[in-house]
């Protein structure tokens, strides 16, 4: 997990080093003071020299401004170094989810990337800060005052020598036993994250349902779901700090009785005595600290391994080493003996037996039922998933002989669920090419029968979009992102049930509008109303991943038993109206 994680410390090692050297030189006059206030103690005040006294007592209060400015470029140099760290690693993680499939994404799900690139990288974060801070200093702290304890009377380092084995025994337990709980904990917030995802983007339909008290009942369930395992792995914990103290007590009373003996009896001196206890405590103090940082480690190996998860993810689609082409020559598809399964490892396909081939400029129509596997049909043309078997060719080439941008750029797809982004009307259409000039996102709009509803907000195109489009309807969120599509001037142009929100008649405007303009873009449409697709080249009835039957709108309504049911309902839904 290191040497994944490492490559995103580059560029901060050098504040990680400084802090280092900072926090180690601190340590080093923190050790020291005991020994000069054991000297004070036993010869200045002892022998009453006051000028040995004021003298060391100077030099003592430099080395504490030493000390303290030490400590503070420790803490700086440390801090850039931890956010430095765990900003490197949240755009790490982001880049490598851009980079992932439509498959990848399912397999760990939204919320868990949130979670993971939000809670798990603040845990690891956290840790390093701590790790930076004091993996260095508590054993410099540890030998060198164990050293200085030992010189000052061997007969007492036995105490805390005992003391310590005892410790790591305990440390160990905690560890071993907590560690399974946090990864439990961390799967709790995933589920957390889950429910407040949901909730807040699907708002308005909790509100139109009025359901906000089962959603107030869900988000419960989850939240005390989280604190019951946040609690289970922190009870174990929590006995980390009471054994440290109990330890420490343990050590400076029985040292304070043997150790005052020694100095009745006239065979240690109090200010060794007093030095030594200074030591001792530094040497638990130290003690603390390692145990403190392996808790925290604990809890964010679990966070890493998380994390390490993502980095390790391989990705499903990318750029193979034949990649040859980085230009679609036209809009031509060809399926050949296509089956398609969402698990790799699964016998039952949502596709099969798919043959197909479409001419450039073609319009195609597509029906289907509800799970007839339209949209897995159509994702498959620009490689949002991979055929299980058989091959899918654009241009006349196999589609994994193009590089992914090239082939996606040539394809302008708008999927079911439409998706704006936080910004203005022309910022989100520019997603389509961003260079495009006011004059071409108009006509686009125009084409999508945008152009007239976008002119008419008081700020046009510059119009701020809310997150999600938040503040426009679904009928004209379905038209940008139509325009959004046809800004790129693909070759192919894939219509996922996208005009499903707009009345008759501007769904006929847009139809008219892409035999004008799109005559030699490959045009595909899928559609629940046969009034959409009608007018298409041909007409692809799907049933059960299966292509069941082609043809002209004509031809299937005099032949295909599935298209003549779906007409003839539609049309008595018309004839009602």
């Amino acid at each position: 997990m290191i040497k994944v994680l490492r490559p995103y410390l580059k560029g901060f090692e050098k504040y990680a080093i400084l802090g280092v050297i900072c926090i180690v030189a601190e340590a080093a006059i923190e050790i020291f003071m005991p020994f000069l206030m054991a000297k004070i103690i036993d010869y200045g005040i002892a022998n009453k020299d006051i000028t040995y006294v004021v003298q060391l007592g100077i030099f003592m209060f430099v080395m504490s401004i030493i000390s303290l400015l030490l400590g503070v470029a420790a803490a700086r140099f440390s801090a850039l170094a931890g956010m430095g760290f765990g900003s490197q690693i949240r755009k790490g993680l982001f880049d490598k989810i851009q980079d992932f499939s439509f498959s990848n994404i399912d397999k760990f799900s939204t919320a868990s990337l949130v979670t993971r690139c939000t809670t798990d990288v603040n845990n690891l974060q956290t840790t390093f800060l701590m790790l930076n801070k004091m993996a260095f200093r508590a054993p410099v702290m540890l030998i060198c005052a164990t050293i200085i304890a030992a010189s000052i009377n061997m007969q007492l380092v036995w105490i805390f020598l005992i003391v310590i084995p005892i410790l790591g025994v305990s440390l160990f337990f905690i560890i071993h036993k907590a560690f399974p709980k946090f990864e439990i904990m961390l799967q709790k917030y995933d589920n957390l994250n889950a429910s407040v995802q949901e909730n807040l983007i699907s708002i308005r339909v909790v509100k139109a349902f009025v359901r906000s008290v089962y959603e107030k009942a869900k988000f419960k369930q989850s939240n005390d779901a989280l604190m019951q395992a946040s609690l289970k792995a922190e009870k174990i914990v929590i006995f980390n700090m009471p054994i440290m103290q109990l330890a420490s007590y343990f050590c400076i009373i029985t040292i304070l009785w043997f150790g005052g003996n020694m100095v009745i009896g006239g065979t240690m001196l109090t200010g060794e005595l007093i030095s030594f206890i200074a030591y001792v405590t530094q040497i638990l103090m130290s003690l603390l600290m390692i145990s403190m940082v392996f808790v925290n480690v604990l809890i964010s190996s679990a966070s890493m391994e998380r994390i390490v998860e993502v980095f390790n993810e391989p990705i499903d689609i990318c750029d193979g080493e034949d990649v040859q082409l980085h230009e679609v020559h036209d809009g031509s598809i060809r399926f050949e003996n296509v089956a398609f399964s969402y698990k790799k490892d699964s016998e039952e396909y949502v596709l099969k037996n798919i043959n197909l081939s479409i001419a450039s400029g073609e319009t195609i129509g597509i029906l289907g039922g509800t799970g007839s596997s339209k949209t897995s049909l159509v994702q498959l043309i620009p490689r949002l998933y991979d055929t299980s078997f058989g091959n899918v060719y654009v241009g006349g080439r196999n589609v994994k002989e193009y590089s992914l941008h090239s082939l996606r750029d040539a394809v302008a797809m708008v999927l079911q669920k439409n998706t704006l982004f936080t910004g203005t009307i022309a910022e989100n259409l520019r997603w389509g090419n961003e260079h495009a000039t006011q004059e071409q996102l108009e006509e686009a709009c125009k084409a999508a029968c945008a152009h007239d509803f976008i002119t008419s907000f008081p700020h046009g195109y510059e119009t701020e979009l809310e997150q999600g489009g938040g503040n426009v309807s679904g009928g004209q969120k379905q038209r940008l992102c139509i325009a959004r599509a046809l800004i790129k001037k693909p070759k192919i142009i894939i219509l996922d049930d996208s005009t499903s929100a707009v009345d008759t008649t501007t769904d006929a405007n847009i139809r008219k509008a892409f035999r004008e303009n799109l005559k030699d873009t490959t045009t595909i449409i899928i559609a629940q109303r046969i009034s959409s697709i009608q007018d298409a080249d041909r007409i692809l009835v799907l049933e059960d991943g299966q292509i069941q039957a082609i043809g002209t709108h004509d031809e299937l309504l005099q032949n295909n038993q599935i298209y003549q049911e779906v007409y003839y309902s539609q049309q008595k839904g018309v004839m009602h109206e």
